[in-house]
């Protein structure tokens, strides 16, 4: 009945973009002794003009010769700490200029390992190598990276995607999932929409972890923050799924699903809801589906023209036939031993779309009891709360539903549809 429609994940584009780091200390700054520094906080010539030199090279964006040029002024022999450390910074920022990670990443953790580094400079430059590892697709040192970016009391929550996309392409799913699940719970708790995008890495990471009951939860929440046709279908589907539905006795009930969602789109879905609302007794649920049909241009035409037609007609005369006895019946059913044929009515009332009669009838059917399977009559009753507008009765009649074969995992759908679109 419900066509299968893989879920992918239109997801994991580029990483944020960040910066250039190309400006790098003055020479004033980077050569001269600093006022209040530490005794030997100074360059010497040997040092100091390779660096100068280097630094004019960066700034004519040559890296590469300035990585060369910082070679020579390491080649020196007895440098200081302090000359140390200016060299690696150099190197650093000269070498992530220049693409070279490998040895950026090295000077970097030499110049944090030095203490000298102001920390938010340092976390400018934690969250610039994150970024850079990223882009180059190498995620084990991206999350590395981001987690030290976090750690030094970073807070960009850029970056906060940055390390769930991270784990994500480098297949650490549990730690995307994770990860993603407290962005998503913030933003819920902070009575923001979570993003469609954190949704659905979240679909996606449990998809990929053969996690089922994870993915539907993913679903869920698509459909009740960015309802999608797809998103709705694949919920569907895999609902009808799980191990226990009663597919079979719950046909119906999941067409009327699809059609409160808006998912009935072919031929074949009108003519066989149609049937199986007249199977049921329910012409006036009937005659509305095939006129909404044929007003849709969905049936009436072509070589299957006829049979629509001969279905169309039987519907017409059935509903003749049923609102002539509709009340009298209505009178035997109250009155007779058992909740059945009082749900039949209610069934029937709400096909003609009278579902204030219909919930009416459907609480007198329970509480007669006697009912072959009851939670499908509460399932019927919530739709027809919410036809109403009582969202309250809905929810309070949806939670009484205990059996686990489907009517409960159906009228969780209906409420998640009208959590929308209130």
């Amino acid at each position: 009945m419900i066509r299968t429609r893989l879920f992918t994940a239109a997801l994991l584009g580029s990483a944020l973009a960040f910066g250039s780091f190309a400006a790098v200390m003055a020479p004033s700054e980077a050569f001269a002794q600093k006022s209040g520094g530490e005794k030997g906080d100074t360059v010497r010539p040997a040092v100091g003009t390779p660096l100068q030199a280097a630094q004019e090279l960066m700034k004519a964006k040559k890296f590469k010769e300035a990585v060369t040029k910082i070679k020579e002024a390491d080649a020196v022999t007895d440098k200081t700490p302090f000359e140390n450390f200016m060299v690696e910074q150099m190197r650093a920022i000269a070498s992530y200029q220049a693409g070279d990670l490998a040895t950026a990443e090295k000077s970097f953790e030499q110049v944090f390992a030095s203490g000298r580094m102001p920390a938010a400079q340092q976390l400018t430059f934690t969250q610039a190598l994150a970024q850079q590892f990223y882009q180059q697709k190498n995620y084990t040192k991206a999350i590395a990276w981001t987690q030290k970016y976090f750690a030094g009391g970073g807070n960009d929550q850029n970056m906060r995607t940055l390390l769930l996309q991270a784990y994500y392409l480098n297949k650490d799913f549990p730690n995307a999932i994770k990860e993603v699940s407290a962005k998503i719970t913030a933003a819920e708790r902070a009575g923001q929409t979570p993003s469609e995008q954190d949704l659905q890495l979240l679909a996606s990471a449990n998809n990929e972890s053969k996690n089922e009951a994870g993915y539907v939860q993913a679903l869920e929440k698509l459909v009740r923050y960015h309802p999608k046709r797809d998103y709705w279908l694949d919920l569907l589907m895999r609902t009808q799924r799980k191990q226990g539905f009663a597919r079979d006795r719950l046909a119906l009930d999941s067409y009327r699903l699809m059609n409160t969602v808006g998912l009935l789109d072919t031929t074949n879905d009108y003519m066989e809801m149609a049937q199986l609302s007249l199977q049921a007794g329910n012409p006036g649920e009937a005659k509305g589906l095939i006129d909404k049909g044929y007003a849709a241009g969905l049936l009436g035409k072509g070589a299957e023209a006829e049979r629509h037609k001969r279905l169309k007609d039987l519907a017409d005369r059935q509903v003749a036939e049923d609102q002539k006895s509709l009340a009298q019946t209505e009178r035997e059913a109250v009155a007779g031993a058992n909740g059945g044929p009082i749900l039949r009515v209610a069934e029937a009332y709400a096909g003609y779309g009278n579902y204030e009669k219909a919930a009416t009838l459907a609480e007198a059917a329970i509480a007669k009891g006697n009912l072959r399977n009851p939670d499908d009559a509460r399932l019927r009753l919530v739709t027809y709360y919410l036809a109403l507008g009582q969202k309250a009765k809905a929810e309070t009649t949806l939670k009484a539903i205990k059996s686990t074969d489907g009517p409960a995992d159906l009228g969780r759908l209906y409420m998640l549809h009208a959590a929308k679109t209130k």
